[in-house]
């Protein structure tokens, strides 16, 4: 029996909050050659332009939003403060300019890095700018989000979303999405996420 699913396009080609709610608990994969890397997606961020003021598809159609404006279940990634890239993935029905931000994950294999963070998380998976456009819903596919068949279900809650102060009444949408148990939420402090690890090993028994 298969440890997961890849996810079809008719998952992502529906509404966008609904998307980025069923995300959490989902797991993010890269295989690249011999090296799988898989995380457990905790901490997600719905955006769905063009009336959404912080989605960049606000600006109206250009070459970098062009992919938002295309088929669901495509990878979107950009550049922030020069340094730490963000993957998303394409949502709701072509035409329709929506995506949902992957902003946290737990390692499960394959990853030594820190992923508590959307930058994190890209640099720990080795993604840049060349994966905006990657079908994830191909079978070839070197990253999709897959459904495993032994599934821990999220505790799942939601609030506003990160840094989209100027985005006026639309900052206060609570279309952040989080696994509340979880310690690789972005918004968990070091202390919290140090506790919460050696406690997770404990019950684990490691």
């Amino acid at each position: 029996m298969p440890h997961s699913r890849s996810l079809e396009r008719s998952f992502f080609a529906r509404a966008t909050l609904r998307v980025a709610r069923e995300l959490i608990g989902l797991h993010l994969v890269q295989q690249r050659g011999g090296l799988r890397q898989v995380a457990r997606i905790v901490e997600t961020e719905a955006y769905q332009g063009p009336q959404d003021l912080a989605a960049h598809s606000a600006r109206g159609r250009t070459a970098r939003t062009e992919i938002m404006f295309g088929p669901p279940g495509h990878a979107y990634v950009y550049l922030i403060y020069g340094f730490w890239h963000c993957l998303n993935v394409i949502t709701a029905a072509e035409g329709k300019p929506h995506g949902v931000l992957i902003r946290a994950a737990e390692p499960i294999e394959g990853i030594a890095n820190t992923t508590h963070g959307p930058g994190l998380l890209c640099r720990a998976l080795d993604i840049d700018r060349s994966w905006t456009g990657l079908d994830i819903c191909t079978p070839e596919a070197t990253l999709r989000i897959e459904n495993p068949t032994l599934h821990r279900p999220p505790k799942v809650a939601r609030s506003t979303r990160i840094g989209v102060d100027y985005a006026g009444p639309w900052a206060q949408k609570l279309w952040r999405f989080y696994d509340s148990r979880s310690p690789y939420v972005s918004t968990v402090t070091a202390a919290q996420r140090r506790k919460a690890l050696a406690d997770m090993t404990i019950r684990n028994g490691k």
